[in-house]
């Protein structure tokens, strides 16, 4: 008997590597589920917060204008998708109209900072400073929606089809980055 768990034992670290192997490349690719829309968001919020301490950190002018524009563009096209297909079907899942015009306000500030950032550049004696305050605006704009009792819960709570709506919110983030891509070879 001794000798059946021993070999068992040998036996189920392989499949085990077998299956984890096997599965790994599909869990990496979506596992075949679509990513819903609070994941997308949320993949969003996380990769700006690093552009902005990447920001902080650099010392160049030409690399902190080069990552302040990469920022700029990713909250263009995150606050475009947010505004198109989520806060519409968030507002008609929750009638939450509190949650959802704190939101559009926020959105609003951010974008008339974003066009003052992207009209000017490092030579501007404000521009780090703008940078900084758009920074902390995104940190808290980010806080309201992903804290416990913030948007994202309220949209996980109520009926919406979050993973629908993530296929929509992807689909539209790949047009609108190409499309931001195209402007920047264009001109």
């Amino acid at each position: 008997m001794a000798k059946k768990k021993s070999s068992r034992a040998r036996r189920n670290p392989a499949r085990t590597r077998t299956r984890t192997q096997t599965r790994t490349p599909r869990a990496k690719a979506g596992g075949g589920r679509a990513l819903d829309a609070v994941t997308l968001l949320k993949a969003d919020h996380q990769a700006v917060k690093q552009l902005f301490q990447q920001f902080e950190a650099a010392r160049s002018a030409d690399k902190k204008q080069q990552l302040a524009s990469r920022v700029c563009k990713m909250l263009i096209v995150h606050t475009e998708i947010e505004e198109e297909i989520f806060y519409p079907a968030f507002l008609q899942a929750t009638g939450d109209e509190d949650i959802h015009h704190e939101a559009e306000v926020e959105h609003n500030g951010a974008k008339r900072l974003i066009a003052d950032i992207e009209a000017s550049g490092p030579d501007d004696d404000y521009y780090e400073a703008k940078v900084h305050v758009l920074s902390e605006m995104i940190k808290h704009h980010v806080n309201e929606e992903e804290k416990r009792d913030g948007m994202f819960a309220e949209a996980k709570r109520s009926k919406m089809d979050l993973e629908g709506l993530g296929q929509q919110m992807a689909a539209r983030k790949s047009q609108l980055s190409s499309e931001e891509s195209s402007a920047d070879q264009s001109g």
